[in-house]
């Protein structure tokens, strides 16, 4: 019996929303009227099509992961009601915490859509499961991925999204040393801590061409190996390859469009990337027949150079602008939602992998 993936899904997923509705976690602040009083307040005057498709999209995977949780853990009775009402009442706290931000506004037609968009996602999950799509999926986890995949299939769900954000080097995931360094000088400001701190004797600077080749080939890897630590048949395994490159490929060209218009889309396939890319499809191809174990303990040593090698770039200059110029560019990241997801991902990969190479082999 597989382990589903639908609920930690569900579960990180909530945490996402939790995040967009309560950014920036700033200047919190009470206003002398209790924190639902916007339910009775009347419908706004004005609203723009981005607003509702957010409200309503935003909340489309959170029904449908709920819904999928139950039925494929067998618990299908009222399953689309009660995935309705968890996100409704989810919805509901967001929009009352937000009475106490001051650049935030609560909405009860937000809630509405809100609403909406989770039960259009529970009936499309519930549409699907008596579609018979769900089993089909059953059987065709069960052929490709060994028993225990839960997690890598997390994984592997969560790196396309995590490409969206524009990075300093294209599949440039985890680069976080800057801004730790910068987070914790703001928190030891005013205290004798801050001379603890190390100080760089120089700035970051750009990646050179080799290393910015070298960062895409393990980028594009990194991956690459880790459905190899769930996936055992060499054709299949081949055929998530394509998979992984097509899509990161197709990812990122979206993401430069989104971020800097249309017309850049395709600005960061230079040289360098061309290369890397090459590179690391032949390395991928090499590796086909490498046991799962063997794959779980070569991704630790990729990502160990890949993350030293990538934080020794600074970030992404244009990180203020892209954000607040680009109205795509802002709904397809939730005011920097995927951006955590880009810094996090890799070293989410990397407790995984140690999980996979110090527990017990998998044997079906």
């Amino acid at each position: 019996m597989h382990k589903t993936s639908a609920w930690p899904l569900a579960l990180i997923y909530t945490g996402l929303i939790v995040y967009a509705s309560l950014y920036p976690f700033a200047d919190w602040r009470y206003q002398g009227i209790v924190p639902w009083a916007f339910l009775s307040s009347p419908l706004p005057k004005y609203w723009t099509g981005f607003d509702v498709a957010s409200n309503v999209v935003g909340y489309v995977p959170l029904g449908f992961l709920l819904v999928l949780s139950a039925l494929r853990t067998g618990n299908d009775r009222y399953a689309i009601v009660l995935a309705t009402l968890a996100a409704g009442l989810l919805s509901l706290t967001m929009e009352s915490l937000q009475s106490y931000l001051p650049v935030r506004v609560p909405s009860n037609a937000d809630l509405a859509f809100n609403v909406m968009g989770a039960w259009l996602g529970a009936l499309w999950a519930w549409a699907m499961e008596r579609l018979g799509v769900l089993d089909r999926w059953s059987r065709f986890r069960a052929r490709w991925f060994v028993s225990d995949a839960r997690g890598g299939l997390v994984l592997l769900a969560l790196w396309p999204l995590a490409l969206l954000f524009p990075a300093a080097v294209p599949f440039g995931l985890g680069q976080v040393l800057e801004r730790l360094e910068a987070a914790l000088a703001d928190v030891l400001h005013d205290t004798p801590f801050l001379d603890w701190l190390p100080v760089r004797d120089i700035e970051l600077q750009p990646l050179v061409p080799g290393a910015e080749l070298v960062c895409v080939m393990l980028g594009v890897l990194i991956p690459c190996l880790l459905g190899f630590c769930i996936i055992r048949s060499v054709m299949r395994r081949t055929l998530f390859v394509m998979v992984i490159f097509i899509l990161g490929t197709a990812v990122t060209a979206l993401s430069a469009a989104l971020s800097y218009g249309p017309e850049h889309a395709w600005a960061w396939f230079g040289l360098p990337v061309k290369v890397g890319m090459v590179a690391a499809l032949v390395l991928v191809i090499l590796l086909l027949w490498l046991p799962r174990r063997a794959s779980a303990a070569l991704v630790l040593l990729v990502l160990g150079v890949y993350l030293s090698l990538l934080n020794q770039a600074p970030a992404n200059p244009y990180f203020a602008q892209t954000l607040s110029t680009w109205e795509q560019g802002q709904f397809i990241r939730f005011h920097g939602l995927v951006q955590w997801l880009g810094w996090l991902w890799p070293y989410a990969a990397l407790v995984y992998v140690l999980s996979q190479v110090w527990g017990p082999e998998v044997k079906n």
